[in-house]
């Protein structure tokens, strides 16, 4: 059996086009990828004063789910996009949606891997990096996040305050979008790689992007991160500083000291509750900064 037909038997339900979402709902809870979960340090934010839930997002190929949150009432809301760990839109990433419609943001994450299969299903997180991650085009999921922001214009956004802001794969793909995108006042990435090989569906990396941001962008990194190099962030820094591109030279890298990767994931051991809490004031002020 090859790989595509092996992926192909797990959805044997669904008719399989690559150009067809198999996703068509937003899972509960948290992926089991990453049970079990540290409880103790899960932040909850409720829901009330607010307008959340699930949305469809409507492309040329179907119907794309996303989580939105936004204040309850009134309108022309700044709008953020949240984008997902590998983990895709788990509780994790619809809480932090709720935090920013908390402070008046209308927030959108949607479900990017939809085409490809469920990431809160895999257990294995080798399994889902090569099984959903690795299918994914870089082009879809700007293209993806061009259809959120068109949405959000429709639905009660101001797009011309538009920020993003992404965790681990997310972060990543909030460097490449400010590259991709006029429109981005501003974004905030959590770290996310900053270098690696390319590929037909990873043509890009943000190394590459680095003189091309339409929108400033902080970097939040952990100094312990096994997976991002202090190089490649110091790499990152020169090539911003030496930027053709006004926004590119008002992107920032803050590095905290000692701290490991997804410092940020209060649902995971690796949470930094002070480091956290300091990026989180740090995202706040950004985007007020840049106008989002």
């Amino acid at each position: 059996m090859t790989a595509d037909a092996d992926f192909d038997s797990l959805v044997p339900a669904v008719p399989f086009n690559r150009r067809s979402f198999i996703v068509t709902a937003l899972g509960a809870g948290f992926a089991l990828a990453v049970q079990p979960v540290s409880a103790k340090s899960v932040i909850t934010t409720d829901s009330k004063g607010l307008t959340a839930g699930e949305i469809m997002i409507v492309k040329a190929d179907g119907e794309m789910p996303a989580y939105r949150a936004q204040p309850a009432t009134g309108g022309n809301w700044p709008v953020v996009l949240v984008v997902q760990e590998i983990f895709g839109v788990h509780e994790y990433i619809r809480d932090v949606c709720r935090r920013l419609a908390k402070l008046g943001y209308q927030a959108i994450a949607p479900e990017l891997y939809a085409r490809h299969g469920n990431p809160q299903q895999y257990s294995n997180v080798q399994e889902l990096l090569q099984r959903v991650v690795s299918k994914v085009p870089d082009a879809q999921v700007m293209a993806d996040l061009d259809a959120c922001v068109a949405w959000a214009k429709a639905n009660g956004g101001d797009t011309g305050r538009l920020g993003i802001t992404g965790f681990c794969w997310g972060g990543r793909i909030t460097w490449l979008y400010a590259a991709h995108n006029p429109q981005v006042k501003a974004g905030v990435a959590w770290y996310g790689k900053l270098v690696g090989p390319t590929s037909e569906l990873t043509p890009s990396q943000p190394l590459d992007v680095a003189g091309k941001l339409h929108g400033p962008v902080l970097g939040l990194y952990g100094g312990a991160d096994q997976g991002i190099p202090l190089a490649t962030i110091e790499q990152m820094r020169k090539a911003l500083a030496l930027a053709p591109s006004a926004a590119s030279r008002a992107s920032t890298i803050h590095v905290y000291d000692g701290v490991p990767h997804a410092f940020h994931a209060d649902y995971r051991a690796s949470y930094r509750k002070d480091e956290a809490a300091d990026g989180w004031r740090r995202l706040q002020a950004w985007f007020k900064q840049h106008g989002v």
